[in-house]
Parts: C-alpha cells; sequence; structure tokens
C-alpha cells in the first residue's frame, strides 16, 4: 500500500512550487489551459510520491513540468494534422507560427533531450546545473545541446 503526502504538507508544497510549475509549462506550450494541465499533472504525480514529497528539491519541481510539458506538445502533435501541410511557407513567418513549428519539433525529440533543450534555452539552466540533474559530464551537456540544436534546425527546415 502507498502512503499518500498528508494534505496540509501538500498545501504548501503546492504554494512554494506551483508559479515555478505553471511558468515553466506555459513557456513551454504556449497556452495557459495546457499549463494548468501539467500543474495537475505534476502535482497528482507529488501527491502519490509520499512523505517523500516533502523533500523534493525545487529543481525537481522545474523538470517535471518540462517533462509533463513535452509530453502534452506530443499529445497535440498527434491530435492535430497541420493546417500548413499544404501550404508553402511564407517568406517571413509570424512569431507566433514559428514558435508552433518550434514546439512541434520539440516534440519529435526523446525526453531527456527535449527536457535538456528546454531546461537550457527556455528555462535559463546553467550547463552546470544540468550537468547535476541528469548526471552527466558538463562536456557531454554541451555536445548534446550542440546536437539537439542541429536536429531541431533540420527539423524546422522542412
Amino acid at each position: 500500500m502507498t502512503s499518500t503526502l498528508p494534505l496540509a504538507g501538500f498545501g504548501a508544497l503546492y504554494e512554494r512550487h506551483f508559479e515555478t510549475v505553471f511558468r515553466a509549462a506555459l513557456r513551454v506550450t504556449g497556452n495557459a489551459a495546457d499549463a494548468e494541465d501539467v500543474v495537475q499533472t505534476v502535482f497528482l504525480r507529488v501527491l502519490t510520491r509520499g512523505d517523500e514529497a516533502a523533500t523534493l528539491p525545487a529543481a525537481y519541481f522545474k523538470r517535471a513540468a518540462v517533462n509533463a510539458a513535452v509530453d502534452v506538445l506530443r499529445r497535440r502533435e498527434h491530435r492535430a494534422e497541420s493546417a500548413y501541410d499544404d501550404v508553402s511557407q511564407p517568406a517571413v513567418e509570424p512569431p507566433g507560427l514559428l514558435k508552433e513549428r518550434l514546439r512541434r519539433a520539440v516534440a519529435t525529440l526523446d525526453s531527456d533531450d527535449a527536457s535538456l533543450f528546454l531546461l537550457r534555452h527556455v528555462e535559463g539552466l546553467t550547463i552546470d546545473e544540468l550537468a547535476g540533474m541528469f548526471e552527466i559530464e558538463k562536456n557531454n551537456v554541451a555536445v548534446r545541446l550542440h546536437r539537439i540544436r542541429r536536429r531541431l534546425q533540420t527539423e524546422l527546415e522542412r
């Protein structure tokens, strides 16, 4: 039987980390409703972790939000066909369209690569912070980020 976090402790945890989770999710998804879904997903997962949830570091919430937001992007990609598939791209794309294309490209990455890219370039974490979070060498983080950017660039040029 799994224990759950007491509601009073959960409430304090929610208050402390809600804004971090919501902001990260909003930056990734670009949609407030999707960001709210991510908040719900993250905190439901936290609630089921039991007493250990009270000791989760702040970085856990940021990474969990980015991971859940990438899942939302993937579901969105699978549900909707692009209205732009049969239309040639304009010479200059409106910023909103470019952001949506980038979100779709990020959704094609595997989860760790998507998280690594978003935590670095959207959330602004340093290479050192990412190396600690992902438990890999700093040089490996830099190389992976370079490869991820190249993959995204190729995906955007399609």
